[in-house]
């Protein structure tokens, strides 16, 4: 069945990916034969080929709408594809394209996987320079060993039971029995473990697995495991114990540390001066923001990054994909907004507008003293274009020299979005006193009159961390980005331990490793502060004084009903609410990051939090928690070489489905 038989694939277009130091190179290599993999060459490309599915979840649609549809965090923009992930509407169902392709991509990296395992312990060499000696190719092994527990790891957390499939496929093979999640788990575990045990702690070629990485996603599984409460995973009750080691010595072992700055993971998709940003004179031109990949470089040198996806900004090492997730979360700034047009910049990018922050996130944020929420969000946009551009009248010039000039001009705010709460709503006389367009989240029409809503599904907060001001080409519509992916960092590391002591009961030290996370969020001694939190937000005009004192997590934060934690009606006990403040606080550390649909499955609070929070998913069943199996391995899938009855088909399929 094509599903497995990725060996007998890769005899007739072998891939080849050779390295360098920031990049792993994939290049298609015709006319290849088995005898290709007996060579050290050979062995080194089929190792770096089983990366390569590593950038799946960046490479299109499928970003947003497996990982962050159909959750609390975002709701639908007005341009959609694959919405049926948000509203669970009967489009979603095995037929369907991503389903298929999610599980192809996966099992594809599990069968070089187990090509390669097979093969590189046979491999003798004395003057081979990348596989002569038993520690290169342990460390090859090791790394593939990661690779095949990832690619289950994330197939379980999707599907449920899958097959385990753990030779490479030497004839056709039709026989896949489902394995149960708990065998699955048991298997990515042993998988990571040896990954562990043999992987070196640092490496020259950027993302190659480290010994970090395999812990920080040993945490994960056993976290995830363990999370288990009425699921049957297989969790033991060692599992918080070992989360907690294994986050450990990632926190500890030297190799990774937090940014001073959450922008600095992110440096690259800010205006230069962010927030503190100069601007031109009123109707002067100035210089429109733009794109610089040094920028991006240095952000994906962070030492708090574990694992990332590699793209590059090379044709040559990268023309056939590109990281595409820029585009998806962008309202539509370059319709309706004078001073703004798509074609003219990258910076301000493709309005793709696939999704917006739902309320729940933007009311999670202190905004007051969280640095995190305009370090995510994009709340201006800076003039492109002096086309439609307003005018000074006699009536509205500040001073009478100014009348018949531009209300603003290249490089001046054409933009803002003000994310002001209900309970401080402006008045439309307030809102027309600025000389650019205004959109404000809550506003009266009159003072005293009723609230009305600025942002819709049109026009909303846009996500900035994904953005990305450079392309793979100059060319205004190039959808290919040239940004890494990120797939693990170290505050997700610090979020993971603080978990699992909360999930034993130990909340003071739980609420170390958040304060550790909450200290870096928080605006430091003397750091300018975005003007909205003066303007609408409480703040004071000039305030540059530290705010985690205010930041700080406690205790009543989840032994009370906190009404800043917003909790569902079901969370009545410390150790319920723990768990959706824990949530609360993945949101406010990593929102946007596609987590958040295995976030919610793994602690069997999806239906209920997608529910109360998002407005979109009005078809969702407690059953979406899993997606179905892929209509074509099930019809391609037979028991003792018989194709499957209709009954067993059903039976091989997720419940609901």
């Amino acid at each position: 069945m094509k599903k497995y038989i990725i060996p007998f694939m890769m005899l007739m277009t072998a891939l080849s990916i050779a390295s360098c130091k920031k990049f792993l190179k994939e290049e298609l290599v015709s006319s290849l034969t088995q005898d290709y993999y007996n060579t050290d060459q050979g062995l080194e490309d089929l190792v770096r080929s089983a990366y390569t599915p590593l950038r799946y979840k960046f490479e299109g649609e499928q970003a947003y709408a497996l990982f962050n549809f159909g959750t609390d965090e975002f709701i639908e923009g007005d341009q959609f594809n694959y919405e049926f992930y948000n509203s669970f509407s009967a489009a979603l169902n095995p037929g369907e394209g991503l389903i298929n392709n999610l599980w192809t991509n996966n099992y594809q990296g599990i069968g070089r996987c187990n090509l390669g395992l097979e093969l590189l312990p046979s491999f003798k060499s004395t003057t081979s320079k990348t596989l002569g000696t038993q520690a290169q190719i342990t460390q090859r092994l090791a790394e593939l060993r990661f690779l095949r527990g990832y690619y289950y790891f994330q197939m379980v957390q999707q599907y449920g039971g899958i097959p385990l499939v753990l030779t490479s496929a030497k004839n056709k093979e039709t026989d896949f029995t489902r394995s149960s999640v708990a065998d699955v788990y048991k298997q990515v575990i042993n998988d990571m473990r040896y990954a562990e045990a043999n992987l070196t702690p640092t490496n020259s070629d950027a993302g190659r697995i480290t010994k970090g990485c395999a812990q920080h996603f040993l945490a994960k599984v056993y976290l995830t495991r363990g999370s288990a409460v009425t699921e049957a995973r297989g969790q033991q009750p060692t599992d918080m114990d070992s989360t907690i080691y294994y986050a450990n010595q990632v926190i500890n072992g030297g190799n990774y540390a937090l940014e001073p700055d959450y922008m600095n993971l992110w440096y690259g998709v800010y205006p230069a001066g962010y927030p503190k940003v100069s601007t031109p004179d009123i109707g002067k031109n100035g210089t429109a923001p733009s794109g610089d990949y040094a920028k991006f470089q240095t952000a994906q040198a962070s030492k708090e990054i574990i694992l990332a996806a590699q793209f590059i900004k090379d044709l040559t090492m990268d023309g056939t994909s590109g990281n595409r997730t820029h585009e998806y979360y962008i309202c539509q700034y370059d319709v309706g907004i004078p001073g703004l047009i798509r074609n003219a910049d990258n910076f301000n990018g493709r309005p793709y507008r696939r999704l917006g922050p739902s309320d729940y996130t933007i009311d999670l944020f202190d905004r007051k003293n969280d640095s995190r929420f305009y370090k995510s969000f994009r709340t201006v946009f800076y003039s492109n274009t002096n086309t439609g551009v307003p005018k000074f009248s006699a009536s509205d010039a500040p001073n009478p020299s100014l009348v018949g000039q531009l209300k603003f001009g290249i490089g001046d705010t054409a933009a803002l979005f003000i994310a002001n709460s209900k309970t401080n709503p402006l008045t439309s006389a307030q809102l027309a006193k600025y000389r650019y367009t205004v959109y404000c989240r809550y506003y009266q029409a009159t003072t005293g009159g009723p609230i009305l809503q600025g942002f819709n599904n049109n026009k909303y907060l846009t996500l900035a961390k994904l953005l990305d001001p450079v392309r793979l080409t100059s060319d205004y519509n190039e959808e290919r980005g040239v940004r890494n992916g990120i797939l693990a960092r170290l505050a997700e590391t610090y979020l993971i331990a603080a978990e699992a002591y909360g999930r034993k009961g130990d909340y003071a030290t739980a609420l170390t490793y958040v304060n550790k996370i909450r200290q870096r969020a928080a605006y430091h001694a003397g750091e300018y502060k975005n003007p909205q939190v003066y303007m609408f937000d409480g703040g004071t005009p000039g305030d540059v004084t530290d705010t985690y004192p205010q930041l700080m997590a406690t205790t009543a934060l989840f032994t009370t009903n906190a009404a800043s934690e917003q909790y569902p009606p079901s969370a009545t006990t410390d150790a319920q609410r723990f768990i959706h403040f824990m949530l609360n606080e993945r949101t406010r550390e990593l929102a946007g990051e596609f987590y958040r649909w295995e976030d919610l499955a793994r602690t069997e609070t999806f239906y209920e939090r997608t529910k109360l929070y998002n407005k979109d998913a009005v078809n969702i069943k407690d059953y979406n928690k899993l997606r179905p199996i892929p209509q074509i391995q099930i019809d391609a899938t037979t028991i003792n070489g018989t194709p499957m009855s209709s009954d067993q088909k059903k039976a091989y399929q997720n419940p609901g489905y």
